[in-house]
C-alpha cells in the first residue's frame, strides 16, 4: 500500500505526463509513528537509518543511502528553566530528514520554534525540483538559530564577571560550572554539525548537487565561527573562575590580617595581666593602693604605642 503525503511542501510543481505534480513531503511528529515503517518500505529506507531516527540520544550526523541522504540535526531554542524563575536555557531537540530525489521525510518536534522556522523557510524558499535546496535550507536555518544561543551565553558570562567582583560567593561558582557544562554540550553539537557539513561537501553520493555546494560551504563557515565563539566563551569562563578564586583568596587574606592585628593588639594586655596574675612577690605597685589603676593605665599606654607602630607600618 502506498502512503500519500498529507501535506506536500509548497513550491514549483513538476511536470509528469503533462500534469503538474509536487514532490511528496511527509512530516511526522513522532519517530515511533507506524507511518514511518510504511514509508521505509515504500522508499526502501535503510533499517539503520530508521533505528537512528528513533534513537533519543543520536548525535548530529549525515549519511547517504543508495538513493537518498539521511540527516540528524539538532536545533536549539531558549526554553524557560523550571529551576530558575524568569531565566531561560538553551534546549536541544532533533530533526530527522530523509531527502531523496523524489521524496522528503521530516521527523520533528512540533513545539520547537527553531524547527518550525526551518520547515517554514524550506517551504517558502525551497523548490520541489531541487531536494538538495530543501535540505540546505533546513540545515542553514538550524545553524542560524545557534547564534541567539551564543548571545545568551555572552550575556550570562558578562553578568557573572560583574557579580564575581561584587560578591564572590559559592552560588556564582555553581553557575560557572553549570555554564561550562552547557557549553560543552553546545560545542559537541557544533563539532558534529561541522563534520556533517564537511560530509555534504565532500561525499559525491549525497543529495547535495554542485549548485548548492557553495551554500553548504557558507553554512560550514558559520559553524566554524560559532565554534570560535564557544572557545572564546570557555576562556572567559576560565578567567571568571580564576577571578573568583583570587577574590576568595584575597578575602581570606584580609580576614587573617584582621585577626592577626587583633591578636597583636591584645598581646600587651594579655602579657601584663598574665604576669600580675601569678603568685609572685616583689612586682611593681603590688602594695600600692592605686596599683590596679596604674597597671591599667600602663596597659593602655603600651597598647596605644603598639597601635601607633602598626599604623606606621601600614598594617591598619
Amino acid at each position: 500500500m502506498e502512503l500519500r503525503a498529507a501535506d506536500a511542501a509548497p513550491g514549483t510543481p513538476k511536470h509528469t505526463n503533462g500534469r503538474r505534480t509536487r514532490m511528496p513531503w511527509y512530516q511526522l511528529d513522532n519517530p515511533n509513528d507506524s507511518r514511518l515503517d510504511e514509508l521505509a518500505r515504500q522508499y526502501n529506507l535503510h533499517p539503520l537509518h530508521i533505528e537512528d531516527a528513533r534513537s533519543d540520544d543520536e548525535a548530529v550526523k549525515v549519511d547517504s543511502g543508495s538513493h537518498y541522504t539521511f540527516a540528524v540535526l539538532k536545533p536549539v531554542y531558549l526554553k524557560p528553566d523550571p529551576d530558575m524563575t524568569g531565566e531561560q536555557m538553551p534546549t536541544f531537540t532533533t530533526i530527522d530528514v530523509f531527502c531523496g530525489k523524489n521524496f522528503l521525510i521530516t521527523i520533528v518536534d512540533p513545539v520547537c520554534p527553531a524547527t518550525n522556522a526551518a520547515l517554514e523557510r524550506a517551504r517558502r524558499e525551497g523548490d520541489d525540483d531541487h531536494p538538495s535546496r530543501l535540505l540546505y535550507l533546513i540545515l542553514d536555518t538550524v545553524v542560524d538559530h545557534y547564534f541567539p544561543a551564543i548571545d545568551y551565553y555572552d550575556d550570562r558570562i558578562d553578568e557573572l564577571e560583574d557579580e564575581v567582583f561584587d560578591r564572590p560567593d559559592p552560588e556564582i561558582l555553581a553557575r560557572v560550572f553549570t555554564i561550562k557544562r552547557e557549553l560543552i554540550d553546545l560545542r559537541r553539537v557544533l563539532v558534529n554539525t561541522r563534520d556533517a557539513c564537511l560530509h555534504l561537501q565532500r561525499d559525491a553520493t549525497t543529495i547535495i548537487d554542485t549548485e548548492h555546494q557553495v551554500y553548504i560551504r557558507d553554512t560550514y563557515d558559520h559553524v566554524v565561527r560559532l565554534l570560535d565563539s564557544v572557545e572564546t566563551q570557555r576562556d572567559l569562563l576560565n578567567n571568571t573562575l580564576d577571578i573568583y578564586l583570587t577574590s576568595v583568596s584575597n578575602r581570606t587574606n584580609e580576614v587573617m590580617k584582621v585577626l592577626t592585628v587583633l591578636g597583636t593588639i591584645a598581646l600587651p594586655a594579655l602579657a601584663i595581666t598574665g604576669i600580675y596574675g601569678m603568685n609572685l612577690k616583689g612586682l611593681p605597685f603590688e602594695d600600692s593602693p592605686h596599683g590596679a589603676r596604674i597597671v591599667g593605665i600602663f596597659t593602655l599606654a603600651v597598647t596605644a604605642l603598639l597601635l601607633l607602630v602598626l599604623r606606621r607600618l601600614k598594617w591598619i
